[in-house]
């Protein structure tokens, strides 16, 4: 019975711990995505940076189910463009393509990873937290 709850809770920190990662990773990729939310090529009409988005799959850990960052993927929605004639990487007419990073969105996304990231280390310390309250309990 004591080698299926050490199990189980080494099982727990260890999917908390793969969610942690993974939305490390995600971090990772949104601030990317905001630091290039206004770089544009440098030659006419080349493209410039694309928002790349993270992709997550299952992963076993510890015998459990737990999850990984498989890949990243790029957006592949359309370009903006301004109308800045003087630019290097104008085109033709005088516009601009922009990346297809909505900062609100990026901003949206990181807050929404950062509570993921919480939630998850709130996972790993209230599993903690009863590891020791379950020794204090068995040294009485």
């Amino acid at each position: 019975m004591a080698d299926v709850k050490a199990s189980s809770v080494s099982a727990t920190m260890a999917v908390a711990g793969s969610a942690l990662r993974a939305q490390q990773a995600r971090m990772r990729i949104i601030a990317e995505n905001l630091a290039n939310a206004d770089s544009t090529a440098r030659t006419a009409g080349g493209d410039p940076y694309r928002r790349q988005i993270p992709v997550f799959a299952p992963a076993k850990v510890d015998g459990a189910e737990g999850v990984r960052m498989a890949r990243v993927e790029t957006d592949k929605s359309d370009f903006k463009s301004d109308y800045e004639p003087g630019h290097p990487g104008a085109d033709a007419q005088g516009y601009v393509k922009m990346p297809n990073v909505d900062p609100l969105v990026e901003a949206l996304d990181m807050r929404e990873a950062q509570r993921a990231y919480e939630a998850n280390l709130n996972v790993i310390e209230t599993t903690r937290n009863m590891q020791m309250r379950t020794l204090d309990l068995l040294k009485k």
